[in-house]
């Protein structure tokens, strides 16, 4: 799986601000075993276009395996996911998406907000436990990635840690972190502390992240910056770490995870999800890449294609790498409580950082 890296540090608000409006702001916002049987579906040849918001390789040897298991033939156009969903909008009924797929979960609840989701099989959602799931069942969850903290124990030693994501705002914490507030991986875990914390403490952990944090424009940036000892540590989702570590080995990697648990707004899952537009011309195609995406076949091909995010249809089982999924203990918020990713835009702004 190949991830882009991250650009340089940005030095100009003004350049944060653009990439926001283009990417986020729009939405006001070895290889594992399956052990559970599960069908697939059943269609057989047809053709469909994919609107894809996720990692373009990844999308690409789930396509591979759906088209080899069905004769479905799938055109891909990659993008990002808040862009791809406002441009469907934007289509409206004469768009030429029959599925989207994408790494965050706003961009799905604006379409579904809108009306734009075709409501998915019963038989599709009930492969995936009903919190990673949209709430009006017209999109299905695929997998999920966590907000960590990323530290290089030569700079910030594991007694040093915070214990809580909202510690960042504190002044001892100024200089020693990166965050990536233009992208869409951040504006989630902004909803998640406005939702558990409330709009004010919301706000104040914010402008503790303004005074205090160095702003980079994507999580790679920060990476490399905590591996080469520009950063003590960085807010970011657990999967850019595995994937370097793979790519380097782990035993040559400078910088660690820390993983928040205890229900903090740190330890945040976010969801990879996959709907079908009402409005597509290939329904029955589109249905059945939802229902392979989650059935056993569909999500050992996450798995093998080298990605680092948790498969979430049940009895799938991740990279071995990984620390369990039920070891992390997240905060009990799931993707309708996440929204549109509009609060998360309008707090930032509200805070000076976009």
């Amino acid at each position: 799986m190949v991830f882009q890296p991250g650009s340089t540090r940005l030095t100009r608000r003004l350049m944060l601000r653009a990439s926001a409006l283009a990417g986020g702001a729009a939405l006001l916002g070895g290889p594992a075993t399956f052990a559970a049987q599960s069908a697939t579906p059943t269609l057989k040849g047809g053709k469909m276009t994919l609107y894809n918001g996720q990692h373009s390789s990844t999308t690409a040897a789930i396509v591979k395996a759906f088209t080899a298991e069905t004769g479905i033939e799938v055109q891909v156009r990659d993008g990002e996911g808040p862009e791809l969903a406002n441009q469907i909008v934007a289509e409206g009924k004469g768009s030429p998406a029959d599925a989207f797929y994408t790494e965050n979960s706003p961009a799905l609840m604006l379409l579904s907000d809108k009306g734009l989701l075709a409501p998915v099989d019963k038989s599709t959602l009930a492969r995936v436990p009903e919190q990673y799931n949209s709430p009006k069942q017209d999109w299905v969850g695929v997998a999920a990635r966590s907000h960590v903290f990323l530290y290089n124990p030569a700079l910030l030693p594991e007694a040093d840690l915070p214990k809580s994501v909202m510690d960042l705002a504190q002044p001892e914490w100024k200089g020693k972190y990166g965050y990536a507030p233009a992208g869409g991986d951040f504006q989630p875990l902004v909803t998640a502390v406005i939702k558990l914390k409330g709009h004010d403490a919301a706000l104040d952990w914010a402008k503790g992240l303004e005074k205090n944090g160095e702003v980079y424009q994507g999580n790679m940036a920060i990476l490399k910056a905590v591996e080469s000892g520009q950063l003590a540590g960085g807010i970011t989702l657990h999967y850019y770490w595995y994937a370097m570590a793979r790519e380097q080995g782990a035993d040559k990697m400078k910088s660690k995870l820390h993983f928040y648990g205890h229900q903090d707004p740190g330890a945040l899952l976010v969801v990879s999800g996959a709907g079908a537009l009402k409005a597509g011309k290939n329904q029955k195609e589109a249905q059945s890449f939802l229902q392979f995406i989650v059935s056993a076949k569909g999500q050992q091909a996450l798995v093998d294609a080298g990605d680092f995010e948790y498969p979430l249809a049940e009895g799938a089982k991740g990279q071995p790498a990984l620390k369990p999924l039920d070891e992390l203990d997240p905060p009990d918020i799931g993707p309708g409580d996440l929204g549109d990713g509009k609060a998360a835009v309008e707090l930032l702004q509200d805070a000076g950082i976009l």
